[in-house]
């Protein structure tokens, strides 16, 4: 009797010991399989939100991201002001290629190019970033000429233009800042259009942007005005 409790008691400890080092090994395997999981969650990427947000912006070389959200107001500001802008830096290229102009209405003249030019590559941007087509060549408008364009808001028709281009310096000058003038008006008028009707974020802060330096322009052309 006693060596067959002995042997019981042999079999019984074996089993414990074997059932512990089962617990420690399993125990092993279930914390690196969380260290695991943890890490994995920790590295993973962004979320499908973020996903999400990045289809519905651009990033552009031409003043950061454009949202894809706009309306036809939207699409309507970029398609006009861009051959606004296009005729304002042909008008102002037209003054510079002339003799004898006054150093500060030709500097002005320099400015509305080096301003305007980067416009119209955002606003073209823009277009893009909705799936239309960007307006280019000197004309815009898909060929449109300057009499049809004469009749969008503050543009110069083809007399105008010619004018100009037959004016010589001091009187070229002052034409040119009283057309100016007048096609900065138009592009404030169309840029408040797209204040109060645009949905697009970066279009309505261009607008808002461009009613800005026009009015200020508009006022410092009035002032040139008074030193010719």
């Amino acid at each position: 009797m006693k060596r067959t409790t002995t042997l019981a008691a042999l079999t019984l400890t074996s089993t414990l010991a074997l059932a512990a080092c089962g617990n420690d090994t399993g125990g092993d395997n279930g914390d690196s399989t969380t260290g695991t999981a943890t890490d994995t969650a920790t590295s993973a990427p962004a979320t499908t939100d973020e996903g999400d947000t990045a289809t519905e912006t651009t990033t552009t070389g031409t003043g950061g991201e454009i949202s894809a959200e706009h309306n036809d107001a939207d699409v309507m500001f970029a398609q006009m002001m861009i051959p606004h802008h296009q005729q304002a830096v042909e008008m102002s290229e037209i003054l510079l290629a002339k003799d004898n102009i006054p150093t500060e209405v030709a500097d002005f003249a320099q400015g509305v190019i080096d301003a305007q030019g980067p416009e119209i590559d955002r606003m073209n941007a823009m277009l893009e970033a909705w799936g239309e087509q960007p307006v280019t060549g000197s004309s815009g408008m898909g060929g449109m000429d300057h009499g049809e364009m004469g009749g969008m808001s503050g543009m110069m028709t083809e007399e105008d233009l010619a004018a100009l281009e037959n004016a010589q310096g001091t009187e070229a000058a002052r034409l040119y800042l009283e057309q100016m003038t007048a096609h900065h008006e138009g592009a404030v008028d169309m840029a408040r259009d797209e204040v109060n009707d645009g949905q697009n974020p970066q279009a309505v802060a261009l607008a808002e942007q461009v009613i800005e330096d026009q009015e200020a322009e508009i006022a410092e052309m009035e002032q040139m005005l008074q030193n010719l």
